[in-house]
């Protein structure tokens, strides 16, 4: 099944909301590099949330995700766009197996206590950067916990991945609900007990809910129309002459230094993995250019 996303309204207008499904994305990136369980379910969150937050900005503009814990996990960097494509890595990818109490993989614990940065980049602008302590290291949680303090806008983020006992992906994808200026009582309280009903995003997935149907669940008893649909990819911005260009922030004499050992010079992409080969006149074309 494609991997996409839907952004909804309710028609009074109290309530938007946004729902993806990512299997295809979080698999792709689980290959891209070569993560075991728990790296593969906290990346894959991130991706999916980036994803929910990048269909919420303008046309051209992008949310990047930095998750920084004294979990082995370390870090975790993804970036995503309006267009529906998103990137991203794990800073140690292959950690070892951790579960929780509840027989469920323990991203919390493989993340640690540390802090979540959101960089927006809207436009020419400087990029706005928000920052807030990680609550849970769920993700999901922290996300919420971001929208409500950085953003005042009161929300409830879900995501979840299934990974199989092949190391794929079984299924993956996530939901942003957001409360809107002028919400009744009624409404709210009505949420909370759709919400509550709701207990793993991933098993729901699984089961083969679309996005539309796993918003209807989420807003039952509310009419809402979709707003849009967008297909989601995992696709990264390197390319082999972007990476060339990296080549000139080393000093020659590095460069020299490296192809006196090694007859080439590799650079291999944090965000997906590809691995860009330079021989030595290519290089040297590179030293030229610096030269003039």
């Amino acid at each position: 099944m494609e991997d996409y996303l839907v952004r909804a309204l309710t028609t009074n207008k109290e309530i938007r909301a946004l729902a993806v499904r990512s299997t295809g994305v979080v698999n792709q990136a689980q290959r891209a590099h070569q993560t075991t369980p728990v790296a593969t379910a906290a990346l894959g969150r991130a991706l999916s949330g980036a994803l929910l937050m990048g269909a919420m900005i303008k046309s051209g503009d992008e949310v990047g995700l930095r998750i920084v814990g004294d979990g082995p996990l370390k870090r975790i960097i993804v970036e995503a766009n309006y267009y529906g494509e998103t990137r991203g890595y794990v800073g140690n990818p292959q950690p070892d197996l951790m579960i929780n109490e509840q027989g469920k993989l323990d991203v919390a614990r493989a993340i640690g206590k540390g802090q979540l940065f959101v960089t927006k980049r809207i436009g020419r602008e400087e990029p706005y950067e928000g920052s807030v302590p990680l609550v849970s290291g769920e993700i999901g949680d922290d996300l919420t916990y971001y929208f409500t303090q950085s953003e005042q806008t009161p929300s409830a983020v879900g995501l979840g991945v299934l990974v199989d006992t092949d190391l794929s992906v079984k299924a993956a994808g996530g939901f942003v609900i957001q409360l809107l200026p002028g919400a009744t009582e009624e409404t709210i309280s009505r949420l909370e007990d759709n919400l509550a009903g709701i207990k793993s995003v991933s098993r729901l997935i699984e089961e083969g809910l679309s996005p539309e149907e796993l918003l209807e669940k989420l807003l039952a008893g509310f009419d809402f129309r979709i707003l849009a649909k967008r297909e989601v990819i995992f696709k990264c911005k390197c390319n082999r002459e972007r990476t060339k260009e990296l080549l000139i922030s080393l000093s020659p004499k590095e460069l020299q230094e490296i192809l006196e050992e090694e007859y080439k010079i590799e650079i291999k992409c944090h965000f997906c993995g590809e691995t860009y080969h330079f021989n030595r006149e290519e290089v040297e074309e590179v030293l030229q250019g610096e030269d003039g």
